[in-house]
């Protein structure tokens, strides 16, 4: 398996992404999966699933607003209904399908046209007219994401309608070739916004600034949605809020960062931590204790390894400060990346210790670990993509992360450079924060991870 990574354009002189093997390749996965199905046809509204189809996309901006829908029959090339005028942008610029298939149609938009519109029964009627034309509008056909009036819509012609989440997420797990080197290269991308925040993390820096500095970056790279860019430091480590702020960066902090984004829908989901001026031991040992659970996870990838098995590797959640594995979900966790950040197969104590997958190659998925600090506010939070190749595995996130990194360590003293190790105390203001701490985590220095039990 030959992965790698390319610059943005198309040129003439070098093989780089083989957009039309990528296009015929995707359909024809998502059709073997209808073919296997008990349904006649599949209805798409999910942007994922319409770009996979279809391999059209008309912008992030109608991600949420289940304007435009496709239908997919066993045999032959997919309905498109857009949003507007991009359907008749369609038939000058797509075709790799045949213009009558490329129709304008729009769907409620979550409900901002009134059912005295008409337009959801309008949706209904066009799904039913290709079933009834086919000879199939008794068969069920499968829906992945649906407005409720348009499922009422189906049900009152008589269209019985299940589940297309699970056959259109089985279509996406295995990542063909041309997938693989697109999540590589959005990987890259990332790799290099990594060393512009590295450079620029210092005190008296706001998270919401380096969130700024990041996603221009990553534009001018040539990302095509900057999703989200985590944004997390000093005390707001422990517990993890999953979303970034206005706070100031200060000395001694330790600073985590989640950086979300796609080229040519590609995503990434790629975390890492790191020390500001210093680091003291607490957030060492987190650091370390984080990074052996990851390594133990990783390790274990390979074709016929099972996700019960990473899932074990992990510590329950009682063992980090939480409830449950509810309250922990997503913080030792893997997940399935491509067109969309969460795709099959997921990895969580809370799912996998009764229902696994086993690898295979051509599955890509983040797998990330997290882990609080002795002082009750410090973290480490750490992700590695990977791929499962036919003999083992290959990681496509390369910015450092072995060891803890010390950011905007440029300060002088009298006498030399201020350490980027403290003296092993911890600072004079942490000793209320530690003391007030409800659920720091029971650490034991010389811990390393081993299965756990059921």
């Amino acid at each position: 398996m030959k992965i790698q990574s390319f610059g943005a354009m198309a040129v003439d002189w070098e093989a780089r992404i083989d957009f039309d093997r990528l296009r015929r390749e995707r359909l024809e996965r998502a059709q073997v999966q209808l073919q296997a199905s008990e349904v006649a046809a599949f209805l798409c509204f999910d942007m994922n699933n319409i770009r996979y189809i279809t391999s059209t996309t008309i912008g992030e901006w109608a991600r949420d607003k289940l304007a435009r829908f496709c239908l997919l029959f066993r045999d032959e090339a997919p309905i498109l209904w857009d949003f507007g005028s991009a359907a008749a942008s369609h038939r000058l610029h797509s075709p790799w399908n045949t213009p009558d298939r490329w129709r304008a149609g729009v769907s409620t938009m979550r409900g901002a046209m009134t059912p005295q519109s008409g337009i959801a029964e309008g949706v209904a009627r066009k799904v039913f007219h290709e079933l009834e034309i086919r000879g199939l509008a008794r068969e069920p056909i499968a829906a992945d994401v649906i407005e409720l009036p348009v499922l009422l819509g189906l049900q009152d012609l008589g269209v019985r309608v299940i589940d297309a989440q699970q056959p259109m997420q089985n279509a996406r797990m295995i990542k063909t070739e041309d997938e693989i080197n697109l999540l590589n290269t959005s990987a890259m991308m990332v790799d290099a916004a990594y060393d512009l925040l590295y450079e620029h993390l210092r005190p008296g820096v706001r998270e919401n600034d380096l969130v700024a500095l990041v996603t221009k970056r990553l534009i001018e790279l040539g990302s095509d949605q900057v999703e989200a860019v985590n944004a997390i430091s000093g005390e707001r480590c422990t517990p993890h809020p999953h979303v970034y702020s206005d706070r100031v960066i200060r000395p001694g902090d330790q600073a985590f960062f989640d950086i979300i984004q796609s080229f040519h829908g590609y995503r990434t989901c790629y975390y890492r931590t790191f020390s500001v001026g210093t680091a003291t031991e607490a957030q060492q040992e987190a650091y370390k204790i984080c990074r052996d659970y990851l390594d133990a996870s990783i390790d274990m990838v390979k074709p016929g390894a099972t996700t019960r098995e990473i899932a074990l590797s992990w510590p329950k959640a009682e063992e980090f400060g939480f409830a449950g594995e509810e309250e922990a979900f997503a913080l030792q966790f893997g997940h399935g990346i491509g067109l969309s950040n969460w795709e099959k197969p997921v990895i969580s104590r809370l799912v996998s210790l009764d229902e696994e997958f086993v690898l295979e190659p051509g599955m890509v998925f983040a797998l990330e670990t997290y882990w609080p600090a002795g002082d009750g506010y410090s973290a480490a939070r750490i992700e590695e993509e990977i791929v499962v190749t036919p003999t083992g595995h290959q990681v496509i996130t390369r910015f450092p992360a072995d060891e803890l990194l010390v950011a905007g360590a440029r300060y002088y003293t009298a006498s030399n450079a201020l350490a980027g190790m403290s003296d092993g105390t911890e600072p004079r203001w942490s000793a209320e924060m530690k003391a007030q701490s409800q659920n720091a985590p029971r650490v034991a220095p010389d811990r390393a991870p081993v299965p756990a039990g059921d």
